[in-house]
Order: C-alpha cells, then sequence, then structure tokens
C-alpha cells in the first residue's frame, strides 16, 4: 500500500534545508500528533468517500495490521475562519463524545502543513440509506428497532452537550455486512457543542431533514429529534414527509408541517406509529418529545405496533425496505 500522506515539520523547509515560513496549526498537541508523521503510522488503502473538504480513504495500522478509516482534511479547500472552526470543532467534539457502540470512535488525529488527518473506527457494511434502498420496505418492528439505536445516539450526544445537525440515513454506517451488524453514526462536521436553553441561528443540514425553527433560525437540540422523525417516517413509507420539486418549495412544506397519512401504505401501518411520528415532528419544539421520551414510548409500546407484512412498493424517490428480523 501506498502512504496515507507524507507529513511536513511544523517549520516547513526547502529542498535544501533552509527553513520557510512557518505554518500556524489549527490545533494544540493535546488534540492531535501536530509534529507527527501519519505515514509512519498508517499505510494508505483505498478511497472510501469524499466530503466538503477532503476525502476518507481505508489505512491501516503498521504494527498492529489494523484497518481503520482516515479523513484527509486539506487546509487548501479550508478557506474561511468559520471553515477551520467547524474542521476544529468536529475533531473536539469526537475527542469529547463518550465510547459508546453505535457513534464511530476516533482514534487519532494528525496535523500538517498541508492538512488534517482523522483516524476513525472503520465501517464497511455501508449506508443506512443503502439497505433502506436496497430492501424496499420496513417493517414497523424493523423500523422501531432502528429508530431505537438512532435515539440512543441523539439521547447520549444530548447527555454530553452535543447537537447532530445532520442526522440522516446517509450519516449511519452499518458496521459489517452482516444482517445483524451494529448501527454507528458518523460526520460530526455539523455538530456543535451546546448549553441548556442556548438558541442557535446557523442555518445547516440538508434538505428534507431540517426542522421548521431551523428555517427559522431559532433553534437548539430539538432539531435532532424532528430529523429522526423524519427518518422514521420515510422507513415505514418509502418517501419524504415533506416534499417538493425545488429546495424553497421543501423548506416552505417543512415550515407549513403538514403530514400525510394517507396515501399508501399509511392505512396499512398502526395508529401507534403514527401517533409517535405526530410527537416527534411536531411544528412547536417545546411540544416536541425529548430523545428520552421517545425511546421510553419505543420500549413500552413495541409489542402494540402492527407486524403485518405488506407488498414491497416503491414510491417517490426513497424506496425503503427491511426484512422482518
Amino acid at each position: 500500500m501506498g502512504n496515507c500522506c507524507a507529513s511536513h515539520s511544523r517549520d516547513a523547509e526547502n529542498e535544501d534545508g533552509n527553513q520557510k515560513t512557518k505554518y500556524h496549526p489549527y490545533f494544540s498537541e493535546a488534540h492531535t500528533r501536530t509534529e507527527g508523521d501519519i505515514s509512519l503510522v498508517y499505510d494508505q488503502g483505498d478511497e472510501l468517500g469524499r466530503g466538503r473538504f477532503g476525502t476518507t480513504y481505508c489505512c491501516t495500522d503498521i504494527k498492529t495490521d489494523e484497518k481503520y478509516a482516515c479523513k484527509k482534511i486539506l487546509k487548501k479547500n479550508v478557506k474561511t475562519a468559520v471553515d477551520i472552526e467547524d474542521v476544529k470543532r468536529e475533531v473536539e467534539i469526537m475527542k469529547h463524545m463518550p465510547k459508546h457502540p453505535n457513534i464511530v470512535s476516533m482514534k487519532d488525529a494528525f496535523e500538517n502543513s498541508d492538512a488534517v488527518y482523522i483516524v476513525m473506527e472503520i465501517c464497511e457494511g455501508g449506508e443506512l440509506f443503502d439497505r433502506i434502498v436496497a430492501r424496499g420496505h420496513y417493517s414497523e418492528r424493523d423500523a422501531v428497532a432502528v429508530m431505537k439505536t438512532i435515539l440512543e445516539v441523539v439521547q447520549i450526544c444530548h447527555e454530553n452537550g452535543v447537537m447532530h445537525r445532520d442526522l440522516k440515513p446517509e450519516n449511519f454506517l452499518f458496521a459489517n455486512k452482516k444482517e445483524n451488524s451494529p448501527l454507528k453514526a458518523i460526520d460530526f462536521g455539523l455538530s456543535i457543542f451546546f448549553k441548556p436553553g442556548e438558541r442557535f441561528t446557523e442555518i445547516v443540514g440538508s434538505p428534507y431533514y431540517m426542522a421548521p425553527e431551523l428555517l427559522k433560525q431559532n433553534y437548539g437540540p430539538e432539531v435532532d429529534i424532528w430529523s429522526a422523525g423524519v427518518i422514521l417516517y420515510i422507513m415505514l413509507c418509502g418517501y419524504p414527509p415533506f416534499w417538493a420539486e425545488t429546495e424553497q418549495g421543501v423548506d416552505q412544506a417543512i415550515i407549513r408541517s403538514a403530514i400525510d397519512f394517507k396515501r399508501d401504505p399509511w392505512p396499512k401501518v398502526s395508529d401507534t406509529a403514527k401517533d409517535l411520528l405526530r410527537k416527534m415532528l411536531k411544528p412547536d419544539p417545546k411540544r416536541r418529545l425529548s430523545a428520552a421520551q421517545v425511546l421510553d414510548l419505543v420500549s413500552r409500546r413495541t409489542q402494540q405496533f402492527s407486524y403485518l407484512s405488506y407488498e414491497s412498493h416503491i414510491v417517490g424517490q426513497f424506496p425503503v425496505d427491511t426484512e422482518g428480523s
């Protein structure tokens, strides 16, 4: 394998060894191996994906032969002070979060004059979104099992003062390709620390999953419950609850917050499931359930959900499926 990257010292040098201008590291040594050379620790493998600031690769620990994911964030792509703060915050949040079986853990971080490298647990089972598309529909029982995992992630985030702000099926990966593989949350690039009662105004996230108060630029951690509710809705029917031909139209539909339970397959979905969705998708965040409240309802009402199986169907842009466990 090739090396994941070449490293430069904090004082970059010319070819003749003369010192050039110093670069200003984003992080203190408490956050990264600022002086470390990642190529001495990890070998680079295949590309896994691309994001806003850089590329994620498979990498292998030279000493242990264990595989990880390495997110390489090129500094030339991080153009503004706000972008720099976003990168710094992502690393800080990943270091801050406690170990949890459903959250991808960070193993290491490096920085040189060209890039920041975040080495993480690798997930090789693909996105939740891909499994949704591949299968055709989710039974209520299976959808609740996935939702329980997602809400446990939301709860641990909120308990540790972190708002994810970008919950969607693409940001949950399976650890492996087995049917019973653990599901893990990834990508804290839009996440932010918060204090009780603190309000935020920055519009971030992905269309379809944004809460109405986020679009109105006055929000708190309740936006994560809304996004989880949108995921549950899609798993149960195959299309998003708020849809339009344009992004502006989607925003308007979200602000109106009119949920459609008349189209197929909703007549076959239990009232219990629809009641849970209404409580997660309350347009008033003060009336929306917390993660703990949703988890309590799910655990107490799982047996009440109808286990009726309905024929596989593909509706709109988001065909959804899971086989019964």
